[in-house]
């Protein structure tokens, strides 16, 4: 059974730095496409970055240039390094793992992330 268990949200402050980490069990890593979404209440859960198996990484126009996904697959381990936070970058931040041999998604637990200014 696949678990992503998620580490490294917290408080910080406006242009400070965060780096989440989900580790996935269960499974074969290098197959998953990964990524990282988002949500604030009331709003729907946004894609932030994804990365393929072989590394290679998109991101929502937002975080360009501020945030980098990552993986290690022999850890199987993805990680999102935050640098320059806003405020509007504060939600609960969820791992996302999707299997496309049996088209199936997964998700971890989240973690939150608050950005005070």
């Amino acid at each position: 059974q696949v678990q992503l268990v998620e580490s490294g949200g917290g408080l910080v402050q406006l242009g400070g730095s965060l780096r989440l980490s989900c580790k996935l069990s269960g499974s074969i890593f290098s197959i998953f496409l990964m990524g990282w979404y988002r949500q604030v209440p009331g709003k729907q859960r946004e894609l932030v970055a994804q990365i393929t198996g072989k590394g290679i990484a998109t991101y929502t126009e937002s975080v360009k240039g501020r945030f980098t996904i990552s993986r290690d697959n022999a850890k199987a381990t993805v990680y999102l390094e935050m640098n320059t936070l806003k405020p509007e970058d504060t939600a609960v931040y969820y791992c996302h793992a999707y299997d496309n041999l049996v088209l199936h998604n997964y998700w971890g637990q989240g973690t939150q992330v608050t950005v005070s200014s």
